[in-house]
């Protein structure tokens, strides 16, 4: 099977916006939720849901308190990719953000992660 792959991370100051890209390889079946982790630093390998995105829930989406009404979770199925746009980025939105998805009978596929910076 293909790998998952995070791309977009980066630098970017506090107040400004980034988009990270989940690419999901074709040969992945069954995909119902996909949804994106932050790890970060000082928290080991605690990794915190941020967003995620169910089909068998009609689309649903479901967000962490802190990044509410800041990040949006988007697909576009025809190009098998996951979307998350930060907007208002915070100093304590720093750390590897993780793509993990999941299919209809449980099993998870996770991407490496891309680090992301907001300075202040």
């Amino acid at each position: 099977q293909g790998d998952v792959t995070e791309f977009g991370g980066g630098m970017v100051e506090a107040g400004g916006s980034m988009r990270l890209s989940c690419v999901i390889p074709g040969d992945l079946l069954g995909i119902d939720t996909r949804a994106w982790y932050c790890q970060r630093d000082g928290h080991q390998k605690t990794r915190e849901l941020i967003a995620s995105i169910t089909t068998s829930s009609g689309g649903a989406e479901n967000y962490a308190d802190s990044v509410r009404g800041r990040f949006v979770i988007s697909m576009d199925n025809a190009k098998k990719v996951v979307y998350l746009q930060m907007n208002n980025m915070k100093v304590e939105d720093t750390g590897v953000y993780f793509c993990k998805l999941q299919n209809v009978w449980g099993r998870e596929y996770w991407g490496l992660g891309t680090q992301v910076n907001v300075s202040s």
